[in-house]
């Protein structure tokens, strides 16, 4: 394989998410408890910013739960001016504070643009993600890579040229590198990719599939589905592919295991009596639990928030539609059409594919306003399985 040396990938700061409501006329009210699908944009004005510099800046907000109105009505006001360097300012209407003020150079308008979202987040004690990465597969059947790209879709480069069927890249938490199912030795395989050098290695190769890495938030396991023993089951080893744990046993399938952030549970999708229901177990090994999703039956590709607090899941019910579920089990709210969520560092965003015209485009879907956004990306001819670098 062609080596790759892939530009520094900028992760997150960590920061508490907070749910942030706003009605034009009304101050900005702010709660700790995030409501999926029935929260208001927050209001905000922009003036003086045209071009790309406009549209970047539209785009970075309206993703992360932001609309658009006049002065009069907006909670922010945000105006500056882009001439080949960007300046942007925000202002609280209502009591009159300033968030940010700041000129950016020696980068693409695109990349100040984000840099200035970054910085406005911040200053509401979000987690920012504008200059956060994502992988995913491009391409269909055996003729797909794995790729890499901003958040919004642009920049986006292959990380392999294997011209293979390759499925589920995963981030490891922290580091520039990931791990991925592929073809290229004609079988099933999972690999360990390093991004800034473009190295990789074999990482799981046992007799039968081996399929949909996950790695812990702390990086030092990583859970996979395999088939070795005869039946597809759940497992888990460290890092350096020592300790291999076998945590199910079960003649029907396991799929598409996820962590919970403090490392303790693994969540996965089970099949029992041709139904599938969410489960989680000790990440050490222990009972399974079953994740409650009453009137949403067979839910499927399970990605648990960096907050904890929800569990985004894929449902068929006719089309296949992205879901949300409180940790614990309960109450399922519906959002959009689409398949493989995968959350972003904020605990709010979710990118996923859907299904166009044949083909699949990765979309980016606000949780609390349901507001969503395809992103369009250049080089590849189908997009899925999206994972957002954490």
């Amino acid at each position: 394989m062609k080596k790759r040396i892939l530009p520094v990938i900028c992760l997150a700061a960590s920061l508490m998410a907070l749910r942030c409501t706003a009605r034009p006329e009304e101050e900005l009210t702010i709660s700790r408890d995030l409501v999926p699908g029935n929260t208001k944009p927050i209001w905000v004005s922009i003036s003086g910013i045209t071009g790309e510099a406009l549209q970047v800046l539209q785009f970075d907000l309206y993703v992360q739960g932001f609309g658009f109105t006049n002065a009069d009505g907006a909670q922010y006001l945000i105006s500056g001016q882009n001439n080949g360097h960007f300046q942007g300012r925000v202002t609280d209407r209502f009591n009159k504070s300033t968030l940010v003020s700041k000129a950016y150079s020696g980068a693409s308008t695109r990349r100040q643009v984000h840099a200035f979202v970054d910085e406005f987040t911040q200053a509401l004690r979000r987690k920012p993600i504008a200059q956060t990465k994502i992988a995913f597969k491009g391409g269909a059947n055996a003729n797909s890579e794995i790729y890499l790209a901003d958040f919004d879709g642009y920049n986006s480069q292959s990380v392999t040229k294997d011209n293979t069927i390759v499925a589920a890249p995963c981030f490891v938490p922290g580091r520039l590198a990931l791990y991925y199912t592929s073809y290229k030795l004609n079988h099933a395989d999972i690999f360990y990719h390093d991004l800034s050098t473009g190295s990789r290695r074999a990482f799981a190769r046992y007799g039968g599939s081996n399929m949909s890495p996950a790695v812990s938030p702390d990086g030092s396991k990583v859970a996979m589905i395999l088939s070795k023993d005869g039946w597809t089951d759940l497992y888990v080893c460290n890092s350096d592919g020592s300790g291999l744990l076998r945590l199910t046993k079960s003649p029907q399938d396991e799929s598409s295991p996820c962590w919970s952030p403090d490392g303790k549970w693994i969540c996965f999708a089970a099949k029992q009596k041709e139904h599938r229901s969410l489960c989680k177990v000790p990440a050490s090994g222990g009972s399974i639990q079953v994740i409650s999703t009453s009137g949403f039956p067979s839910p499927s590709e399970p990605d648990w928030s960096p907050d904890g607090k929800w569990i985004a899941f894929t449902v068929q019910t006719g089309d296949f539609q992205i879901c949300v579920v409180p940790a614990g089990g309960g109450e399922v709210t519906p959002l959009v059409e689409g398949e493989d969520p995968s959350w972003a560092p904020n605990s709010r965003t979710l990118a996923y594919g859907r299904r166009a015209g044949g083909q699949y485009v990765l979309g980016l879907l606000d949780v609390p306003t349901k507001q969503h956004k395809d992103v369009r990306i250049a080089g590849s001819n189908s997009q899925s399985q999206p994972s957002w670098a954490r």
